[in-house]
Formats: C-alpha cells, structure tokens, sequence
C-alpha cells in the first residue's frame, strides 16, 4: 500500500469553490480501482490550509490514477486557486 498526503493553501476566498471541485475529485478517485481511501481533509488551525490523504493498492494503480480524465482535468482548476504550489509526500507503512 502506498500512502499519499498532498498539501494545498487555498485562497481564502476561493475555498467554496475549491471544495467543490475537490468534491468530484474525491467521488471519481473512491471509484478507481486500486484505490483504498481518498479524502479531502481540512485543518482545524488555519482554514485555508487542506490535505487530500490517500492510500493506493500500488505504483500502477497510483499511475492510472494520474492519468485519469478527471484527475488530469481537475488538479489544474484546483491548482488555479491555491495560494501556493501543493506539495504531494508518498509513504508506505513500516
């Protein structure tokens, strides 16, 4: 298994939107296969401040996974409203 915490700032004024966006990110990504949990987590701290967590079956699922249609078609709209690049860490379980 193969676990993914990808990191966004989105502006403060674009996170309505964002969160719908993310939305469709997060229904489409569930239904993939290869693919154990995928959510859109916001921190309790800071509200612009937003973690996609991920855990993929493997390498090959994560691939299909950032090929998809609606992957490829989304991160850009969402990348558009961070306020800074996302920074994406992958681990496995020791």
């Amino acid at each position: 298994m193969i676990k993914i915490v990808a990191n966004v700032t989105v502006k403060e004024d674009k996170i309505q939107e964002f969160h719908e966006l993310a939305r469709e990110l997060v229904e489409k990504s569930r239904a993939e296969e290869g693919n154990v949990s995928y959510s859109l987590n916001r921190n309790i701290n800071d509200k612009c401040r937003h973690a996609f967590i991920e855990i993929w079956k493997d390498d090959d699922a994560i691939q299909k996974h950032n090929a998809s249609e609606h992957f490829t078609r989304l991160l850009p709209a969402l990348g558009e409203l961070a306020s800074e690049p996302m920074t994406v860490d992958l681990y496995s379980e020791v």
